[in-house]
């Protein structure tokens, strides 16, 4: 029974995808991702020709100074983080998708993401409002300490299911000890939130909208190398997540560690979001979408490609969603969850309707 089983499942991993169709595919995403990359220092409040762009990236100087100026103080961080927010939301989703095996997992099922929100609200809720000149004075409450404060909050959580993971053998059980993780973290800001003045709740809730917009040259410095770490691990994981596909009886018997592969896509997977969360708010929707056009557009379940490609997609996704809550009206940005969601509900609905009248996601 289990040999008949694992001869179908085998399958999964290798489709019916001709090499050179599927670099052909890599080569459009990345062509993609430079242009829309150029779309989105291009456009905004302040228009600039992409000629312009490419010019002023290239080192020389523009026709205009506050080109200059705006491309290399804000636009340009922004683009980046936005790509390392796209790249590590989607390969976190993915991963979490493949260790429950539940195509609606993305990367917060383990509660990082109300972590971070906690120790945001700690921070902005209960420290700032006991003392809120003295915090002004020294400037304790700045971009950097909600910064350190979420880290702080998807750490502990992140610490929590680490230990869990190392006791508990059944991964359902693993998930559902992360949603009530996440349901308890969540009721412990719901009451910070009642006991709060109005201008601390707006704060809180101006937090949760998401954006990239804030995130420092000094700050990329932290967050760039932490969340190449995190992707490197999910690369290096790509055999061991293609083994699970099969189960974890037959991976078992494949010769891999099982919970130790747990553990290590569990850190990746949660340093991944907590990263992302600390620094620009909780980004909704692209952990789930993500996988899912991936799978779609290379027809394969196997991680040595979905991986990379995951990658740009989000990447891509993650500019998208930035340039269309700076241009879609004058003068104004979005919520960009407002925007991500907007992208994502369509693009998932569509992918699993199609891949479930095609029964191809790995169960």
């Amino acid at each position: 029974m289990l040999s008949a089983k694992s001869k179908n499942l085998t399958s999964l991993p290798q489709q019916k995808v001709v090499p050179g169709i599927r670099t052909l595919i890599f080569l459009i995403l990345l062509l993609g991702l430079f242009l829309v990359f150029l779309l989105d220092l291009a456009l905004g409040a302040v228009d600039i020709p992409i000629n312009q762009v490419i010019t002023i990236l290239l080192g020389q100087e523009g026709e205009k100074t506050t080109w200059t100026s705006i491309i290399f103080k804000f636009r340009l961080p922004k683009a980046l983080t936005a790509i390392l927010a796209g790249a590590a939301l989607g390969v976190s989703g993915l991963q979490m998708q493949t260790l429950f095996k539940n195509p609606l997992a993305g990367p917060f099922v383990l509660g990082i993401s109300s972590g971070a929100s906690l120790g945001v609200a700690l921070l902005l809720l209960t420290v700032s409002t006991t003392a809120p000149t003295l915090l002004t004075n020294l400037g304790i409450i700045s971009d950097f300490s909600l910064v350190i404060a979420a880290s702080f909050g998807a750490a502990s959580v992140l610490g929590l299911m680490l230990v869990v993971s190392r006791r508990v053998q059944d991964t359902m059980t693993l998930l559902i000890l992360g949603l009530l993780f996440g349901y308890a973290t969540s009721a412990i800001v719901s009451i910070l939130l009642q006991f709060s003045s109005k201008e601390r709740i707006q704060s809180y809730i101006m937090w949760t909208f998401g954006s990239f917009t804030g995130v420092t040259w000094q700050q990329l410095a932290i967050l760039t190398p932490v969340i190449c770490s995190g992707l490197l691990i999910a690369l290096l994981q790509s055999k061991s997540l293609n083994a699970l596909l099969l189960g974890e009886s037959y991976a078992r018997s494949l010769g891999l560690t099982v919970q130790k592969t747990r553990f290590v896509v569990i850190s990746s997977a949660s340093i991944l979001a907590g990263a992302i969360t600390a620094f620009c708010g909780p980004i909704a929707f692209l952990g789930v979408a993500i996988p899912h056009l991936c799978r779609s557009v290379f027809n394969t379940s196997d991680h040595r490609v979905l991986t990379p490609g995951v990658i740009i997609m989000g990447a891509i996704l993650a500019l998208f969603a930035d340039l269309f809550s700076q241009i879609l009206i004058n003068q104004m940005v979005l919520p960009l969850n407002a925007i991500t969601a907007l992208i994502g509900t369509p693009v998932v609905t569509w992918v699993i309707l199609q891949r479930n009248s095609k029964k191809s996601f790995p169960s």
